[in-house]
């Protein structure tokens, strides 16, 4: 039987080990739980072991986990492709978006964020590794939409988020996760607020801790293999 706790255990010892090999300190990096098709008593398992931080893709199975465990002080992340119908739900129930690649999408979330609310953090994903079907800003049009986002209201422009061309490659990780982060510099030099890189998985946290990861999004390694039984919403 999988124990949720010991894999906690277990990946913040790899995240401390990669801090440290890295030079870093280790609280530095945030580790967020993706959660996604994982039902909410595994979530209250990771989170009685001290995990706060989770990550979701699908909306609708997300909103369903969040009324499940409101009594709980979870952290939620929306990491999934974004589509305009959705931003309103988006807005009002997660407190980081890590997935906003058009200007369109920004705005919508800086509008029907709730006025009660902080504001939203934002992650700008980037399509890092130039791949033709996969979500994501182009590289050249990062620090425009950056300039642009951080004039609106409601939100909080963090940083750059990034899903490189899966490799099992230590060299071709390194280059990716390299490229993420001298982005992230070059946009810093007119934006010095920005202080998140969203990059690494379970996969491949060393080399994105070693290249200035700030949030690693694991969910195998805590979870176990995930199943699909069918595609949420």
């Amino acid at each position: 039987m999988i124990s949720i706790a010991n894999n906690l255990t277990q990946v913040r010892t790899a995240i401390a080990n990669a801090c440290q090999g890295a030079h870093r300190p280790a609280d530095k990096v945030q580790l967020l739980a993706v959660s996604k098709t994982r039902n909410s008593a595994q979530l209250l398992e990771l989170y009685r072991a001290g995990q706060t931080h989770f990550g979701e893709n699908y909306l609708q199975e997300a909103l369903d986990k969040i009324a499940a465990l409101s009594q709980y002080p979870l952290i939620w992340h929306f990491i999934g492709p974004i589509q305009s119908n959705k931003t309103r739900a988006i807005a009002e129930n997660f407190s980081w978006v890590h997935s906003v690649d058009r200007l369109k999408i920004a705005r919508r979330l800086a509008e029907q964020r709730p006025a009660h609310l902080p504001p939203l953090n934002i992650c700008i994903q980037v399509n890092i590794s130039v791949e033709a079907n996969k979500a994501g800003c182009c590289i050249e049009q990062t620090a425009d939409l950056i300039s642009q986002i951080a004039e609106l209201p409601n939100l909080k422009l963090r940083g750059l988020m990034a899903i490189p061309k899966a490799t099992k490659e230590p060299l071709e990780q390194q280059q990716a996760f390299a490229a993420l982060a001298g982005l992230l510099s070059q946009c810093q030099q007119q934006h010095p607020s920005l202080d998140t890189l969203s990059m690494g998985m379970s996969a491949d946290i060393v080399p994105a801790i070693e290249q200035g990861a700030t949030i690693v999004r694991v969910g195998t390694a805590l979870f176990g293999p995930r199943s699909y039984p069918n595609t949420p919403s």
